[in-house]
This record gives structure tokens, C-alpha cells and sequence, in this order.
């Protein structure tokens, strides 16, 4: 097998990878020039790319791996001839719990409660209960998968849609063409599609007037499926609630009126940050330098420029 050297931009990462066999690990946090020109794998740092992507050019590299699972507006930005993968299998397990503690949170009007604590106010409310719900999922990658499966628990039925109709695993997934039919029949859409042309404000005026006064809209997704405008003037009515880990804009400036409108909980785009990240970014990093120690193909290319 071949000797692979790779640049990591966390001392964690760093420690992690130290003394692996075949592996030349270089400590390069990407907010100035490279510590070698060849390097086969570049590791890019997480949420803070606006430094970073400008120095690839400084490099010769066979892959370069994110660390998140949405990659839209990237090609532009990486050099040409570059190979990227994104962090599939990496943030489905901790967004997918933040989709079930955000729909949780939510119906059982937890908001509420912490309002309450702060003033010492004793006040029970008779809450909508997940279960017996009827929970459209949209979106059925991984993201959708793991939280339709931490959905069925609770004793909901689970809609899953994605963009075109099939059968998998022995289950019915819907196309979106379906939507304007199913919208009507839901209680709650938890929205997990990654970003791009094809998603932008698939969530517009029509399609959160198609669902049922009442209805929870859950993202977790990219901010741009949303048409926020549409979404605000829906809440101000009173007609749906929102539990919102992404926005657009964002960050969501702190004037804006979705802070402060009833039936709205923000989380600030935090759905892969947990404990859960680190230990998966390094079981995929250790698994694409075997890929490339043993001439294979690499896992999650999802761009080549």
C-alpha cells in the first residue's frame, strides 16, 4: 500500500490521526499557506470555509473532504481539477435528533415552559401530543432516513417524500409531485432536502396554504427551502407554528420578526454540532486514506471540477 499524506485543520484531528500507519498527518488550520504544496488529502474545516477555499489553489491535492453534507455553491469556489466528498454519514445521526427535539419541543410547548421558569409561574397547558400525528418528511436521504426511523417510536405515521416516487426497503416514498395532496392531510412536514437551484423556496405561499391551520414546519435542512416572507405571514396569522435550526437569511439578523413572533423556536444552524461530529469525521477521514492507501475509489465525490 502506498504512503498517503493528509492536512487536518483541528489539533483534535491532528491527535486522532497521529501514527497511523502509511499516514503522513500534517496539522493545517487553512488561514494561511499550506505546510507543503502536494498534499493528498485536505481536510477543510468545518463552518468557516470563507478563509480556507482560497488557499486549495496553493496545493496539489487527490481529494479534498468536507465536513458537512451540503455542498451548494462550492464548485464554483474550488479550483479546477479538485475532488470533493462531502461528510455523508457524519451529521445524520445528530440532525436527525435535533429534527425529533425541535418537533418535541414544539408540540409539547416547551418554549412556553421556559418563559414560565423564568418568572416562577406555575402555568399546565394541555399540549398536541407526537403521537397519532401524521408527520411528512421531505426529503429522504440520509438526513430524512434517520429521522423518520427515530419517528417511529413515537407512534406517528411517517410520509416520507422525496423527489421522485419509489419503493425502498419496504417503503412507499412519494415524489414531490404528490404534494399539493398530501399537504392537506398532515399535521407536521420536517424538512431535511439539502440546498441548491432544484429546493430553493419549495416551501412557498401555496405550499404552507395547502397544509392544515395548526401545522408545524420543522427545517432543518438549508434556510433556502423556505420562502421566509411567505413563512412570516403565516405565522403572524396564527395559521402554522415553525422550529427553525436553519434560516434565510442567516444569520438571522436580530431585528428580524421570526424572533419574536408566537409558535416560532430558532436554533442557530446547529443540527450536526454535538459530540456525535467528531467521532464520525474521524471514522470517514480514516476510511478515505485506507481508500486511497489501497488505490480505491474514495466514498461521498459529489463534486469534481
Amino acid at each position: 500500500m502506498r504512503q498517503v499524506s493528509i492536512s487536518v485543520p483541528t489539533e483534535s484531528l491532528h491527535a486522532a490521526l497521529q501514527g497511523t500507519e502509511g499516514v503522513d498527518v500534517l496539522l493545517w488550520p487553512m488561514d494561511g499557506p499550506p505546510p507543503r504544496e502536494d498534499i493528498d488529502i485536505v481536510v477543510l474545516p468545518y463552518m468557516s470555509l470563507g478563509r480556507a477555499l482560497p488557499h486549495l489553489a496553493e496545493t496539489r491535492n487527490r481529494l479534498v473532504q468536507g465536513q458537512s453534507i451540503g455542498y451548494e455553491g462550492l464548485e464554483q469556489q474550488l479550483p479546477a481539477g479538485t475532488v470533493f466528498a462531502n461528510a455523508a454519514t457524519v451529521h445524520e445521526t445528530s440532525t436527525a435528533e435535533l429534527a425529533l427535539a425541535l418537533t418535541l419541543a414544539a408540540q409539547r410547548e416547551l418554549p412556553r415552559f421556559v418563559r414560565a421558569q423564568k418568572t416562577g409561574d406555575w402555568a399546565p397547558v394541555r399540549a398536541a401530543s407526537l403521537a397519532d400525528r401524521r408527520v411528512l418528511v421531505l426529503g429522504y436521504g440520509g438526513v430524512g432516513k434517520a429521522t423518520a426511523a427515530r419517528l417511529a417510536p413515537f407512534e406517528v405515521e411517517v410520509v416520507p417524500v422525496a423527489t421522485h416516487t419509489r419503493e425502498e426497503d419496504g417503503v412507499h416514498v412519494h415524489g414531490v409531485d404528490e404534494l399539493p395532496t398530501l399537504l392537506p392531510t398532515v399535521d407536521i412536514v420536517i424538512l431535511t432536502l439539502p440546498g441548491g437551484a432544484a429546493t430553493r423556496r419549495i416551501v412557498d405561499d401555496a405550499f404552507l396554504s395547502a397544509l392544515p391551520d395548526g401545522a408545524l414546519v420543522v427545517n432543518v435542512g438549508r434556510g433556502s427551502l423556505v420562502d421566509t416572507d411567505a413563512l412570516v405571514a403565516h405565522l403572524q396569522r396564527g395559521r402554522i407554528r415553525a422550529a427553525l435550526d436553519v434560516t434565510d437569511p442567516e444569520p438571522l439578523p436580530k431585528d428580524h420578526p421570526l424572533w419574536t413572533l408566537d409558535g416560532v423556536l430558532i436554533a442557530p444552524h446547529v443540527g450536526g454540532a454535538t459530540t456525535a461530529m467528531f467521532p464520525r469525521v474521524e471514522k470517514l477521514v480514516r476510511r478515505q486514506i485506507a481508500h486511497l492507501r489501497r488505490e480505491e475509489d474514495v466514498e461521498n465525490v459529489v463534486l469534481r471540477t
